[in-house]
């Protein structure tokens, strides 16, 4: 029997099954065509905010040098951490061997600012004249003590990989406001000095068990900012739209044969693509930006890349309707020298995220765009490796840590939560990253106890089975 008609159903289902990754590979397999999907819920009730900015300060930036003033600590210094005060933590793996745990106060300075009189590090003058527009929340928690779980638990509600990111739940919930452009968006910054830089893996902005349409898009720095986006060399934009038809007749040939939806929403991707050929290149073309603004956000805004680049990216990608946008700056991950690493990182960050905030207020868009500034968890009070005065450093703490929200529906000028005198333990208000997704969807409309989807028999949802509104932080 000849194998010739087995041979091209295989290489034809290979095709349609492969098609997907010829446009620019997973980065484009969440776009859709919002004038053929319409978002999957809707939202629930009157959103205050439109859109979401996530500043994710990968590596977990530490709260006792940054927001958390404690200063009877320095009569503690290089004391012993009383055993009442660490209890039965788990610790990593970098500290349980030290014979001791000794007390390392911060090296910095600690001032109220604004009306409200919020505690602020002088590590950053900049975020610090915006004390009255955001809300700090100090007694966050969570379980992971490790990076990836941790920060996969902060992105999807779970520590193990596989289910959607919190900006796949807001494009599912909420569908688009651009045809032209993905509703999630990711974007990392590099630091500028010597750090030590987690690794972030894709899953962060994945999609996982909701339909691929609703992945994030990563936009790089270079030359073409969604990779394979643009037409190779000899191809020119006719023939592109002739592949794209005839290509679209196939999928839905196959369409009506397996009525599988992610055959359409492959369709919807290529069309998008096709679309962003040109949207993309005039929102990373950045040179008709006034040079004002490029002063505002610092010495490094006119540096691709950069985290003050990306924030004026995060700013033009707001105003062309993107709904989320994460942006990952890593570096702040300090098991030694901290007090070295931590400036090198507030100056990437203090400036561009005050002129991210500003700008914002002067479009008068703050007033609908949530903004989070934040980590994955905490860092201990007591010091990895030798301790001096002006040098330390400091291993994971889930225990307790603090982030900030700006913007829409919040409450500017409050602190929320309380920790002992040692930035250990919660002792007032705790928050858990649960309570914080489900705030945040809850200022995009969305009951984060409604917004599910059915996967293998169970209803999922980003906060699992827990999560509730932190109300007082609302404005």
């Amino acid at each position: 029997m000849s194998l010739e008609p087995f041979q091209q159903q295989i290489a034809r289902r290979h095709f349609l099954k492969h098609s997907g990754s010829g446009i620019g590979a997973a980065a484009l397999v969440t776009l859709l065509d919002p004038s053929t999907l319409a978002a999957a819920t809707g939202p629930h009730f009157a959103p205050q905010a439109k859109r979401v900015i996530w500043l994710t300060q990968a590596g977990a930036p530490s709260q006792l040098d940054l927001f958390d003033h404690k200063p009877g600590l320095v009569e503690q210094y290089d004391k012993d951490l009383p055993p009442s005060v660490r209890g039965d933590q788990r610790l990593t793996g970098m500290t349980s061997g030290q014979t001791r745990f000794p007390v390392a106060p911060s090296a910095f300075r600690f001032q109220q600012h604004g009306q409200s009189g919020m505690w602020l590090s002088e590590l950053l003058p900049h975020t610090a004249k915006l004390a009255d527009d955001i809300c700090l929340i100090r007694s966050l928690h969570t379980e992971a003590i490790n990076h990836d779980p941790a920060m996969t638990l902060l992105q999807t509600g779970h520590q193990i990989g596989g289910r959607p990111a919190f900006g796949a739940w807001a494009s599912y919930g909420l569908g688009t406001e651009n045809q032209d452009l993905p509703t999630f968006v990711a974007l990392i910054s590099r630091p500028s000095g010597p750090t030590n830089a987690q690794p972030l893996h894709e899953r962060m902005w994945g999609a996982g068990f909701l339909p691929s349409r609703h992945q994030g898009v990563r936009l790089s720095s270079g030359p073409d900012p969604v990779l394979y986006l643009s037409n190779p060399a000899g191809i020119t934009d006719r023939r592109r739209r002739a592949m794209l038809d005839d290509l679209s007749k196939l999928n839905q040939i196959r369409f009506a044969e397996t009525q599988d939806p992610e055959i359409t929403a492959r369709i919807d991707q290529y069309e998008m693509a096709y679309r962003m050929q040109a949207a993309v290149p005039e929102l990373a073309d950045m040179s008709q930006e006034p040079a004002q603004v490029f002063e505002n956000y610092g010495p490094e805004s006119q540096k691709p890349g950069s985290y003050a680049a990306n924030c004026i990216l995060a700013r033009r990608l707001a105003e062309r309707g993107v709904r989320f946008i994460q942006l990952y700056h890593r570096g702040w991950d300090q098991h030694n020298h901290l007090p070295q690493g931590i400036r090198s990182q507030c100056h990437d960050i203090d400036q561009p995220t005050a002129a991210l905030l500003t700008e914002l207020k002067q479009r008068d868009m703050l007033k609908d765009t949530l903004v989070i500034w934040g980590g994955e968890f905490g860092r201990t009070v007591y010091s990895q490796g030798a301790l001096t005065h002006d040098d330390y450093g400091r291993d994971h703490h889930p225990r307790c840590f603090s982030i900030w929200l700006a913007g829409a529906g919040i409450r500017g000028g409050y602190t929320h939560g309380e920790t002992d005198d040692f930035s250990y333990n919660v002792v007032k208000d705790p928050v858990h990253i649960h309570d914080l997704n489900a705030t945040a969807l809850h200022l995009l409309g969305l009951d984060h106890t409604r917004l599910t989807y059915r996967f293998q028999g169970r209803d999922y949802r980003l906060t699992d089975v827990h999560g509730e509104l932190i109300r007082s932080i609302l404005s």
